[in-house]
């Protein structure tokens, strides 16, 4: 008997990878082994019933569990876990978790392949790549250097060259303690800029606000995205706005205001606490009107979040990318790299390479960077090593 220990780091892969060297045609291995992978589910607000049956189920299936008051923990192969999803297979006593299994293996099963955006589609089977375009005096790492429309297209042409599918053009700055913005200021500063880069084809554009009336004004100019960080919390109006022009949406988990976050920066368990969140945002989207295809969701890393938090938020971000929409990270330049590199912020784009790449290793696909270059080089790396090919 000969014994060989395959890879746990991306078991769905070195399974796949064993099946096909014997024999076995592409589909049939790869789904084999998505069933293979293990999962490890948190059932929050069950029964004391539902309790006993999952545990009275896990003997029988080979699955671990461990359960407290009112929440049980289950861990076993998709495999497994995946007859309590099906109405004529769960075991008695467990009906009423088929609804909320059901949704989170459909996700699973088919995790999203393009996001549609105003006056298209973005596909996501390789690194979607976002250029940040600050047009602010005040932003943390590049505020002032592209306030002017000439300077701002010039970057823009730059960050394109440099493989940028999508700009993300900011007209203020969110960072920890600013000061808001008024909705005309704003529009004077973003509006120039994005009728220039539409005049110049450089599109598709996205544009970072909180505000309804900041966004109907550039997606009327030819914007196809709006990126909020608050997540639908600062402008009820906005999500109806981004629904009736039919554009993408990108939500950011932030708790407060750029002047408060850094006090609420508590958490229990901040990946899990922090998907549920999320997935209220998009419950606020879809509410207002906005089609689910359309809806991105990002972790926010450094948005009301320590270093340390952050860390293990990118550690964890499987959990975000279980809520089933793309996700898209942000971590270019933020204090948790300078945390741990110990660089000032003009000088951690090396370290955003790295932590992009291992968020694409963890499911992100979409990355939102200031030096495109670097970061794409490292994620045709990252790509690579997880069986889809190089050139991102």
């Amino acid at each position: 008997m000969k014994l060989t220990a395959l890879a746990t780091h991306s078991p769905s892969e070195a399974v796949r990878a064993a099946l096909a060297a014997r024999g076995w045609d592409a589909d049939h291995s790869r789904f084999a082994a998505s069933g293979l992978q293990p999962l490890i589910l948190m059932l929050d607000d069950i029964t004391e019933d539902e309790r006993e049956a999952l545990v009275r189920w896990s003997l029988r299936a080979g699955a671990d569990v461990l359960t407290g008051d009112g929440w049980a923990l289950v861990a076993a192969a998709a495999s497994r876990l995946a007859p309590l999803a099906r109405p004529d297979r769960a075991p008695p006593g467990l009906e009423s978790l088929v609804p909320e299994l059901a949704r989170f293996f459909i996700a699973y099963a088919e995790p999203p392949r393009c996001w549609a955006i105003a006056g298209g589609e973005i596909a996501l089977n390789e690194p979607v790549l976002i250029g940040i375009l600050n047009v602010t005096p005040d932003s943390f790492s590049d505020g002032g250097r592209f306030t002017g429309t000439d300077a701002a297209v010039a970057h823009a042409e730059q960050l394109k060259a440099d493989g940028c599918q999508l700009l993300d053009i900011g007209g203020e700055s969110t960072r920890p303690g600013a000061a808001p913005v008024s909705v005309d200021e704003e529009k004077s500063r973003v509006l120039p800029v994005v009728e220039a880069l539409i005049a110049r084809g450089l599109g598709p554009l996205s544009v970072d606000t909180r505000k309804a009336e900041v966004a109907r004004v550039a997606l009327g100019a030819g914007a196809s995205v709006i990126n909020d960080v608050s997540g639908l919390t600062f402008d009820a109006e906005l999500g109806s706005v981004v629904a009736r022009n039919g554009a993408g949406l990108i939500l950011m988990h932030m708790r407060g205001t750029p002047g408060t976050m850094d006090g609420l920066a508590r958490y229990d368990h901040v990946a899990a606490e922090v998907a549920g969140e999320l997935e209220a945002a998009a419950g606020r989207a879809t509410g207002s009107g906005v089609e689910r295809e359309r809806i991105v969701v990002d972790p926010g890393f450094g948005f009301a979040k320590s270093a340390e938090q952050s860390f293990r938020l990118l550690d964890e971000l499987a959990t975000i990318v279980r809520l089933g929409y793309p996700v898209l990270v942000g971590p270019s330049r933020k204090r948790f790299l300078g945390a741990a590199t110990g660089r000032p912020a003009e000088d951690r784009d090396r370290a955003t390479a790295v932590a992009c790449a291992l968020a694409w290793e963890r499911g992100a696909r979409l990355f939102r960077v200031h030096e495109v270059g670097l970061v794409r080089e490292a994620l045709a790396v990252a790509r690579a090593t997880t069986g889809e090919g190089g050139g991102a």
